[in-house]
């Protein structure tokens, strides 16, 4: 009834007979009620002061402490062809375990015995290397035997020219002799002439005189053609050291032309046989390739190509492989705004996707379910789904991860921040405003 009027019927009229009056009118209900709200509101401001961890969630996944324990795959160096399987999916194996065996498809490299002829190939030039170190001992051997051919022919040259010197000596002398003896049969006979002139000498001795100045004219013109001939012989002597020394200059520098010659062809020689050996060292490591193995511990995951006679070329993935020990740790992103609140060191909540797991946002210790992990890198890059990559390392100090966990599951995480009350963390959720900015006690000694 809306009592407009001034004609209450409520006191004309007795409802107290009616059970709807009695059912809604009865003093008992307000009275609990009442109770029941100041309760409520005494539980409600006790709870608004009571502590609330603030916290930064985020999506990721598990993943490995460090790279080498990490899924991969592995590749062919080589082009080949797939030609035998010695594992199968789901095989355990171990460092150097045989995968598959390929072979090659390279036309020039299928010679069955291409390592042996190029090790042959590389023998025959080594003997070459040899033949070129002899010969160019025996060159220089010629060399050293022309060299004292050379040194008796000059000193043999230099001989006769020391006896063609000393012949001109001799002639010289003999030569003023000749010409004092002609001198003395020319004063003999104008003392011959002038006595038989006189009558005091008979002709027969003029003759004689005149005879013996002829004589001595004869000879001072041979002895004359004496010492012309030993002029000459000396020259000749100059002359053949000259060429002496020219033929065997000559002769010396051809010898050291051809040990050059052969030094040059023996370090042509030297690097075919280093060639050969680098080819015989990558044919033989090629040949050691043809057989994949495993580069640690491990499951085969999948067998990327498969079959027989399938070809493949090189650097291509073939199988993937999961190594047998590895730390686990949760890879997760947190949003831009959120970046400067995570530092190194500080304690994150996890719940790994497959286990149950009951979280009080606000009260982590309270939580079930939950693993406790430590942060450990900060990418200091954004990825390329807008958000910065954290890794997360298991806290050993608290209880440890399950073991059934599988690199890939996915992880939610929780960063735990400040402690603050209640009242303020609703008032900074109605207002919008992002958690406390702080810095941890780990980033404060770092920075100091």
């Amino acid at each position: 009834m809306l009592n407009i009027s001034n004609n209450n019927l409520n006191k004309k009229v007795t409802l107290i007979d009616y059970r709807a009056y009695n059912k809604a009118f009865k003093t008992t209900h307000y009275k609990m009620f009442n109770r029941f709200l100041i309760v409520f509101s005494i539980i409600g401001v006790i709870i608004l002061f009571l502590p609330w961890t603030q916290n930064v969630s985020g999506n990721g996944y598990v993943t490995t402490l460090t790279p080498d324990q990490r899924p991969q795959t592995i590749q062919s160096q080589i082009p080949g062809r797939i030609e035998k399987w010695f594992v199968k999916e789901g095989d355990y194996v171990s460092k150097g375990d045989t995968i598959l065996f390929v072979s090659e498809i390279k036309t020039e490299y299928q010679d069955p015995q291409l390592i042996k002829r190029t090790k042959e190939q590389r023998d025959a030039k080594s003997r070459s290397v040899i033949s070129y170190n002899n010969k160019i001992t025996s060159l220089k051997n010629q060399i050293i035997a022309l060299q004292n051919e050379r040194d008796l022919k000059l000193s043999q040259a230099k001989n006769k020219l020391k006896q063609s010197q000393l012949k001109i000596q001799s002639d010289s002398i003999d030569f003023v002799a000749a010409k004092v003896n002609l001198s003395i049969a020319k004063q003999q006979l104008d003392r011959a002439q002038t006595l038989q002139n006189e009558g005091l000498q008979a002709l027969k001795d003029v003759e004689q005189k005149r005879l013996k100045f002829q004589d001595n004219q004869a000879k001072l013109i041979s002895q004359e053609n004496k010492l012309l001939a030993s002029k000459n012989r000396m020259l000749n002597a100059n002359l053949e050291i000259n060429r002496i020394s020219a033929e065997y200059a000559e002769k010396i520098e051809k010898s050291r032309s051809d040990s050059f010659t052969a030094e040059s062809n023996k370090f042509e020689a030297e690097v075919q046989v280093s060639k050969l050996n680098n080819k015989s060292a990558n044919y033989e490591i090629r040949n050691s390739l043809y057989y994949i193995t495993a580069p640690q511990n491990g499951y085969i995951n999948k067998a990327i190509k498969g079959g027989i006679g399938e070809t493949f070329k090189e650097g291509e993935k073939l199988v993937g492989i999961m190594p047998a020990n590895y730390d686990l740790a949760v890879e997760t992103y947190v949003n831009p705004i959120d970046l400067p609140l995570i530092h190194l060191g500080e304690n994150v909540r996890i719940q790994f996707d497959g286990w149950p797991a009951i979280f009080f946002s606000g009260w982590p210790n309270a939580s079930f379910g939950t693993y406790a992990g430590k942060i450990v890198a900060i990418e200091t890059f954004i990825s390329e789904n807008g958000k910065f990559r954290i890794l997360v390392a298991p806290n050993h100090s608290e209880a440890q991860w399950p073991k059934n966990v599988r690199v890939g599951s996915g992880a939610y995480t929780i960063s735990l921040l400040n402690n603050v009350p209640i009242w303020y963390e609703v008032w900074r959720q109605l207002n919008g405003f992002p958690p406390n900015y702080y810095s941890s006690e780990q980033h404060s000694k770092t920075k100091k």
